[in-house]
């Protein structure tokens, strides 16, 4: 696997707050990866650190190979970490013509980026008619001028509506698709499970878990149960190595399987014991559960 970016040991404190604590990952390059946690994690400022903007207090990062120099290395980087600001009289086209005389590319690649976020048959128009999500399009087209090799974008679907959401996730794929390597932060567990192919989950400034999004996702699943006789088949879940984590609410009971099991197979087991089943539903954990069992841990 080709490095992009190797994080080692990474702090970072405003005063007595520590923002990012002892933080170590590594990006490597064709992937999507996303930054995971709630407000106040620690993600922006991971991502201000590695770009030059937040000054680290202790541990480190490396671009690449580790032989180029962040200066040289953010050259090869596409960034938006702030609202897109552009200059509202002006058209997409001439925001982008500054951009591109700012980053030093060519003005041949301006209709080549609108189109790959749908914004061509916009170009004339001024930035102060777009709407927010056209808006937060042209900044991520602005931010690909320059063909990077990594597209890092902070909470890029922050205050749209479904509709512009949706837009904005299929342009992340279609881009990664490409073979540019993205790194989203977010807070939002559906955009990470529905664009990222790795996840990098954050909570006050400590990682909890880094890996595939898929392999982080792949548990057994649980069962939802009812039946009359809730105390009986609570002391036999209990009793079953199968089973894990059992949660009870109402008259709802929700095991979770420590290996595959069948609904089937676990209803004709328990009629064999003698407890007919009102509601027997097997459903797959996703990562919201994964994400709240990992912070569970730590309350």
């Amino acid at each position: 696997m080709e490095p992009i970016l190797t994080i080692n040991n990474l702090t970072k404190k405003f005063g007595h707050l520590t923002a990012v604590k002892d933080l170590s990952f590594t990006i490597n390059k064709g992937n999507v990866y996303g930054i995971l946690g709630p407000n106040g994690s620690g993600k922006s400022t991971t991502l201000g650190i590695v770009l030059n903007v937040v000054n680290k207090t202790s541990g480190g990062f490396h671009w690449f190979d580790g032989n180029t120099t962040t200066h040289d290395a953010l050259k090869q980087v596409g960034a938006i970490i702030e609202r897109p600001n552009f200059y509202p009289y002006m058209s997409a086209e001439q925001n982008l013509k500054l951009v591109c005389r700012i980053k030093g590319v060519d003005h041949s690649k301006i209709e080549e980026k609108l189109d790959i976020v749908g914004l061509l048959d916009r170009k004339d128009h001024k930035f102060r008619t777009y709407s927010l999500g056209m808006k937060q399009r042209l900044a991520i087209a602005s931010a690909l001028l320059n063909d990077p090799e990594i597209l890092i974008l902070d909470e890029p679907t922050n205050g749209l509506d479904p509709q512009g959401i949706h837009q904005i996730r299929q342009i992340i794929k279609e881009i990664a698709a490409n073979g540019t390597t993205i790194l989203l932060a977010s807070h939002l567990l559906d955009e990470v499970e529905k664009v990222c192919s790795h996840v990098v989950v954050l909570r006050k400034g400590e990682k909890l878990y880094s890996g595939r999004v898929d392999e982080m996702i792949n548990s057994h699943g649980f069962f939802e149960l009812k039946t009359e006789k809730n105390d009986e088949l609570l002391k036999l879940l209990k009793a079953d190595s199968n089973f894990g984590k059992l949660k009870v609410e109402g008259d709802l009971i929700t095991a979770f399987l420590n290996q595959p099991m069948s609904a089937p197979d676990f209803n004709q087991l328990m009629f064999d014991k003698g407890i007919v089943l009102s509601h027997l539903v097997k459903r797959k954990e996703s990562l919201e559960e994964q994400f709240l069992q990992l912070t569970d841990n730590l309350n």
